[in-house]
């Protein structure tokens, strides 16, 4: 039901999930080492990263991607009573928390070479009926090869 289109320029998939990671990068662990502080990305943040490759890795393109690049991302949570289809999530956690995740996993299994090639980036939360997370990557203009 759910598949990759991909056309000229654009790819895009949805992978459906009553699950999102929420582990961002910014959250760090301290651990005392030689009796001075180190600090390093907590677990759940790798356990955020990893669940994220297992379910993208089916969608990365044969070769990564060239920029610039437009990447929107809607993370899609279950619809409630309170929160009904189509309506907005106002709670955390925060867009960018979420999408640093996605980002760097993307980055790692070869959607694109660096994520600087990310010129825009559209990210929202939001109700559904199916939950999941829709992905869309857009070529801003044919890079110059």
């Amino acid at each position: 039901m759910w598949e990759l289109i991909c056309t000229m320029g654009r790819m895009q998939f949805f992978i459906p999930s009553d699950h999102i990671p929420t582990a961002a990068k910014q959250q760090k662990s301290v651990a005392i080492k030689n009796g001075k502080p180190v600090l390093y990305n907590d677990p759940s943040y790798h356990s955020a990263c990893a669940w994220y490759e297992s379910r993208l890795a089916q969608h990365r393109p044969n070769q990564p991607l060239e920029g610039p690049l437009q990447l929107q991302v809607s993370f899609i949570y279950p619809a409630t009573k309170d929160h009904p289809h189509g309506t907005y999530k106002t709670t955390k956690p925060d867009t960018d928390n979420l999408l640093s995740g996605v980002k760097d996993t993307m980055q790692a299994i070869g959607f694109f070479d660096d994520d600087c090639v990310v010129a825009r980036e559209i990210t929202e939360k939001l109700y559904g009926d199916v939950s999941g997370i829709f992905f869309r990557l857009t070529e801003l203009f044919p890079a110059a090869r």
